[in-house]
């Protein structure tokens, strides 16, 4: 089975070479500054909020930060193969990835709070994606 990687970008209707992750337009004119350390916690609340039930189902997937601003447009990434689509041909793949991107999320954010908010949606969008939630549901469920 073929990994897939996923990107949202602002505009829902744009046509992209990737399906999936969570991103916006960056081309904001100023940027709220966050300690990395600090947004690494920002990134373990958001996943401690994740009901635990979900938490459990959660299999093989790491959750990283990437200080940098990654791709053009994106917030957040998953990389790997959805829950929904593993079969016993999965067996021994290496984890999935989530990759949340620090200086994007703070660049489109006018405030701390701002920036908690962004962290706590990213993740939750790219875990939907980790249980095969696609971009259209996501956004219906205003992810």
């Amino acid at each position: 089975m073929r990994a897939t990687e996923t990107a949202v970008r602002s505009d829902p209707d744009e046509r992209m070479p990737q399906r999936g992750a969570y991103g916006v337009g960056l081309d904001t004119c100023c940027m709220v500054e966050v300690d990395p350390e600090r947004f690494e916690v920002m990134v373990s609340e958001a996943l401690d909020g994740i009901p635990e039930e979900l938490g459990e189902l959660m299999s093989n997937v790491a959750v990283t930060v990437q200080h940098d601003s990654g791709p053009a447009g994106l917030l957040g990434l998953y990389q790997g193969v959805p829950l929904t689509r593993r079969s016993t041909f999965y067996a021994g793949a290496l984890p999935d990835r989530i990759t949340i991107y620090r200086r994007a999320i703070c660049a489109v954010c006018n405030s701390d709070s701002e920036v908690v908010e962004q962290v706590r949606r990213t993740v939750i969008h790219e875990v939907g994606h980790h249980f095969g939630i696609g971009d259209a549901r996501l956004r219906e469920l205003g992810w």
